[in-house]
C-alpha cells in the first residue's frame, strides 16, 4: 500500500520520464511516459470515466439536489468523469476538484470547458465581423484577452474556434466562423490556436482550444442548422478540411466533431475523418470531444439501434469522449467485455486526454485553474479599450456617394432612428459566454460621447424589432404589427440635417438554431427605412447583424451603408469612431452578400460550369430575373480614401519544380487622409485533372499609406502556392498555365499569368 501511494504521489509531482511527441506546446516534460504511467494503473472503469464529459447542471458549492445531480457528483468522487463544461466560477471549479482529488483512488484531475466564442466577459466582435479585419494579429490577441478573461473565473478549455468553412448567409452559425473562404479560414485557425494556447499550455494564463465541427457542418443543405452534408472527396479535402489542418499543426489541444452527416455517414461516427485522416494522416494527437448528444443523436440519424450501438460506433470510429450523451458511461464497460470493442481503441481515447491534461499542468497542480486572486490582476478596462480598436478595425463600409461619411462637423442636427440605435444587448451577440446583459455601448450612447456640444442629436426607436423574452433558448417574436413609433421617427427625421438608421438582426436572430429561410431586414424595419427616406435621402444606414443579409433595396437607394456588425462590448464607440471620422474603415467582407435570398449559397469561389456566360443565348448558368453575383463580393470593402494599383509584375512567366517566382503591385494612396488597404492575391488554375474554382484566395497584405504615400504588396508563388487536392487524391501542383490575380477585392482585380512544370 506504501508504494502504491508513493506512485500516486510521484505521478502527481511529474517525475517519471519519457520522450514526448505531442504538437501541443508546453513545457511540461517527458509526457508521454507519465501518461503510460498512469494508463497501466487504470482498471475499465477509470478509463471509460476520462472518456465522460458532464454539464455542471447544479450549483457545485452546495449540495447536488436531484437523483441525476446526485449521481454525478457520486462518479465525480469515484473519479469516473473526464471533464466537466458549464461549470463558471473559481469556488465551482474548486469544489468539482475537490471532490474528484480528495475522494477519488487515482486522482486525476479534470478539464472544465465553456464556449468562449468571442470574449468572456468583455465581448469582442461576432468571429465573422472580427474575420472582417483580416487582422490576424488583433484576433490572436482577442483569444488571449478571452484566455485571460477565462482562467481568472476558473475555466481552462474553450470550445473554439468554431472553423466551418460556411457559404450559405441562411445559416445560423455562420455568425461564429471565419465566412466562406478556406485560405481566410484557415488563417483565422492559427491565430486563435496562438492566442488561446500561447507558448506554453501549461501557463495558468491559458486555455486549451477546439477547433470544431469536424467536418463539413457549415455546408448544410439548406442552411438548416444540423443538416445533412452533401459533397464529394474533392470538395472535402480542398475547402473543408484545409483550416482543421492548419488548426492541427499549429498544436490545438482538441477537436470536437459535427452533428451532421457527410454523405449519410454522421460525422460522429465517421472513421475516414477522426481516424484516417485526422489522427493518421495529420499525426495528430489531441484527443476529439463529441459535440453536445452528437454520439447518441446517430440513433435518430438511422445509424444506431441504441446508446450502446452509439457508443460502440463513435468510439471505433475515433470520438474520444462523450459530451453529455451518456452512451460512452452505459455501453463502453460492456462493450469490451463483450469483445466487441478492443480494449487498445480505450486506451488509446485515454492516453490522448491524459496527454493533454499533463500538458496543461493539471497533474503538477490540479487547482492551478482556481486562483481566486487573478480576478483581480485582469485589466478589464485594458481589455475594453482593445475591444474598441479591434471593433473599429471589423467594420466595412459597403457604399459612401456624395461623401456623406464622414459626418462633418457642419452637421449642426443628427437624428438617430431605429431599434437597434438605443439597443445596448444585441451588440453583444450570441454566444457571449459571461458577457452582462445590456452591458454593450449603443450607437445612441457612442454618438452622444463623441459630437461636441454644438451638434443636435435626437432619437426615435421608430418600431420594436421583437415582442416579448428574449434569451438563447427561444427564438425572437418578431414585431409586424406595431407602428406606433413610424410617425416620431419620421418627423425627426423630417427635422434633420443627417439620419442615422441603425438596423439588422437582433443577437439571438442568429447563432445555433437561428437558420433562417429569409435574410432581410426582419420585422416592419424596411417600413420604417423607406418611410423615413421619403423625408430625407442623407441616410447613412448602420447595419448590425450576425450574418449577410439581403439589403438591395437600401443598396439602391441609400448613399451610405456601414456593416457594423455585432461588435461586442464597445460597439457604439467604435461605430461612433468610424462615422465620425476619427478611424478610417478598413474592413473587407469575409463572405459575399447575396441580391437575394434565392442565391444562397453564395460564394466567389465557385466552379465555372460548362456553360458560363452568354449575352446572346438564354442557355447559360445564370437566373433570368436577377444578376449572377454577389451584391456586394468576398474581400469588398470601402475608405475614406482611395488606393491605386498600378499593374502587377512577375519576377518569372515560368518556374519549375522548387522554384519561385514573386509577384508584386504597387498600391498607392490617392486621397486626402491615411488609410488602410488589404490586397488580396487569388489563382487560378485553368486546366486540372479535376474542375477548379474561377478564382481562390491565396494571399493577403494590409498596407497602411499616408495622403500619396506608395508601397508594394509581394507575394510568393511556388509549387506549394498551385497546389491542390488532385483527382488522384495527391496534395500536388499540376503542369500547366494559371491566372494570378490582385486587387482590392474578388471581383476588381488585375490578373498576369504564370506557366508551372515540374
Amino acid at each position: 500500500m506504501k508504494k502504491f501511494k508513493l506512485t500516486l504521489l510521484l505521478l502527481s509531482l511529474g517525475f517519471f520520464t519519457y520522450a514526448q511527441n505531442s504538437g501541443i506546446k508546453s513545457s511540461v516534460e517527458n509526457v508521454e511516459g507519465k501518461v503510460d504511467s498512469v494508463l497501466n494503473l487504470m482498471t475499465l472503469e477509470e478509463k471509460v470515466g476520462q472518456m465522460v464529459q458532464y454539464n455542471g447542471s447544479w450549483d457545485l458549492t452546495g449540495p447536488a439536489s436531484g437523483s441525476d445531480n446526485k449521481q454525478k457528483e457520486e462518479r465525480l468522487k469515484k473519479g469516473l468523469v473526464g471533464s466537466m463544461l458549464n461549470v463558471l466560477s473559481v469556488e465551482a471549479v474548486e469544489k468539482a476538484q475537490r471532490l474528484n482529488m480528495e475522494n477519488s483512488r487515482l486522482k486525476i484531475p479534470l478539464m472544465f470547458g465553456y464556449d468562449v466564442i468571442h470574449g468572456y466577459k468583455t465581448i469582442f466582435p461576432v468571429p465573422l465581423g472580427e474575420t472582417a479585419s483580416w487582422d490576424l494579429e488583433a484576433m490572436e490577441e482577442s483569444a488571449r484577452i478571452a484566455a485571460l478573461e477565462s482562467v481568472a473565473e476558473g475555466v481552462n478549455w474553450t470550445f473554439s474556434p468554431m472553423i466551418d468553412v460556411s457559404r450559405d448567409a441562411r445559416w445560423g452559425r455562420i455568425m461564429e466562423g471565419s465566412g466562406e473562404d478556406p485560405y481566410l479560414t484557415s488563417k483565422v485557425a492559427v491565430a486563435k490556436v496562438n492566442g488561446y494556447q500561447g507558448e506554453d499550455l501549461s501557463d495558468p494564463k491559458t486555455i486549451a482550444a477546439t477547433a470544431k465541427h469536424f467536418a463539413g457542418y457549415g455546408l448544410a443543405e439548406g442552411g438548416k442548422d444540423y443538416n445533412a452534408v452533401n459533397i464529394g472527396t474533392n470538395e472535402l479535402h480542398n475547402v473543408v478540411l484545409p483550416p482543421f489542418e492548419a488548426a492541427a499543426n499549429a498544436g490545438v489541444a482538441t477537436f470536437m466533431n459535427s452533428f451532421n452527416t457527410i454523405d449519410n455517414i454522421p460525422a460522429t461516427g465517421s472513421e475516414t475523418l477522426q481516424r484516417e485522416i485526422l489522427k493518421g494522416a495529420w499525426n495528430w494527437n489531441g484527443f476529439v470531444v463529441s459535440d453536445w448528444g452528437s454520439i447518441t443523436e446517430m440513433i435518430p440519424h438511422g445509424f444506431a439501434r441504441d446508446k450502446v450501438h452509439a457508443a460502440e460506433i463513435a468510439v471505433k470510429a475515433g470520438s474520444d469522449m462523450d459530451m453529455e450523451g451518456g452512451a460512452y458511461e452505459a455501453g463502453l464497460e460492456k462493450l469490451v467485455k463483450e469483445g466487441k470493442v478492443d480494449e487498445k481503441l480505450i486506451d488509446d481515447a485515454v492516453r490522448r486526454i491524459l496527454r493533454v491534461k499533463f500538458k496543461m499542468g493539471l497533474f503538477e497542480d490540479p487547482y492551478r485553474y482556481t486562483n481566486s486572486n487573478l480576478k483581480d490582476e485582469v485589466p478589464y478596462d485594458e481589455h475594453r479599450a482593445t475591444a474598441r480598436d479591434i471593433a473599429k478595425k471589423s467594420i466595412v463600409l459597403l457604399k459612401n456617394e456624395n461623401d456623406l461619411l464622414p459626418i462633418s462637423n457642419s452637421v449642426a442636427k443628427i437624428a438617430v432612428i431605429g431599434p437597434l440605435a438605443d439597443d445596448k444587448d444585441t451588440p453583444i451577440g450570441n454566444w457571449r459566454a459571461q458577457g452582462e446583459k445590456n452591458s454593450a455601448v449603443s450607437v445612441l450612447e457612442g454618438l452622444k460621447n463623441a459630437v461636441d456640444a454644438s451638434n443636435e442629436i435626437t432619437y426615435a426607436k421608430g418600431v420594436t424589432l421583437g415582442q416579448g423574452e428574449r434569451s438563447f433558448l427561444f427564438p425572437l417574436d418578431i414585431n409586424e404589427t406595431d407602428r406606433s413609433g413610424i410617425p416620431e421617427a419620421v418627423e425627426k427625421a423630417r427635422n434633420a440635417e443627417l439620419v442615422v438608421m441603425v438596423l439588422g438582426e437582433d443577437a439571438f436572430q442568429s447563432g445555433e438554431g437561428r437558420s433562417q429561410a429569409n435574410i432581410g431586414l426582419a420585422g416592419l424595419q424596411m417600413e420604417l427605412l423607406k418611410e423615413v427616406h421619403q423625408v430625407n435621402q442623407n441616410i447613412v444606414l448602420v447595419l448590425i447583424n450576425g450574418r449577410p443579409l439581403e439589403i438591395t433595396w437600401a443598396a439602391e437607394n441609400i448613399p451610405a451603408i456601414v456593416e457594423a456588425w455585432q461588435l461586442g462590448t464597445e460597439s457604439g464607440n467604435a461605430i461612433a469612431d468610424v462615422l465620425l471620422g476619427k478611424y478610417n474603415p478598413s474592413g473587407k467582407l469575409p463572405v459575399s452578400f447575396p441580391r437575394a435570398v434565392g442565391q444562397e449559397p453564395l460564394y466567389y469561389n465557385r466552379k465555372n460550369t460548362g456553360r458560363p456566360y452568354s449575352p446572346e443565348h438564354v442557355t447559360y448558368s445564370h437566373y433570368t430575373d436577377i444578376e449572377n453575383g454577389p451584391l456586394y463580393p468576398f474581400g469588398y470593402g470601402l475608405s475614406y480614401t482611395t488606393f491605386e494599383y498600378a499593374e502587377p509584375e512577375l519576377s518569372a512567366s515560368e518556374i519549375s519544380g522548387d522554384g519561385s517566382a514573386r509577384l508584386s503591385v504597387a498600391v498607392t494612396n490617392t486621397g486626402e487622409v491615411k488609410g488602410k488597404e488589404i490586397v488580396q492575391f487569388y489563382l487560378r488554375d485553368l486546366v486540372a485533372s479535376a474542375a477548379r474554382p474561377v478564382k481562390e484566395l491565396k494571399g493577403f497584405e494590409m498596407l497602411e499609406l499616408e495622403p500619396g504615400e506608395t508601397k508594394t504588396a509581394e507575394f510568393i508563388i511556388d509549387s506549394e502556392t498551385l497546389q491542390f487536392y488532385t483527382a488522384d487524391g495527391k496534395w500536388e501542383a499540376e503542369e500547366g498555365e494559371f491566372e494570378l490575380m490582385v486587387g482590392p477585392d474578388s471581383e476588381d482585380l488585375q490578373q498576369v499569368k504564370l506557366n508551372y512544370s515540374k
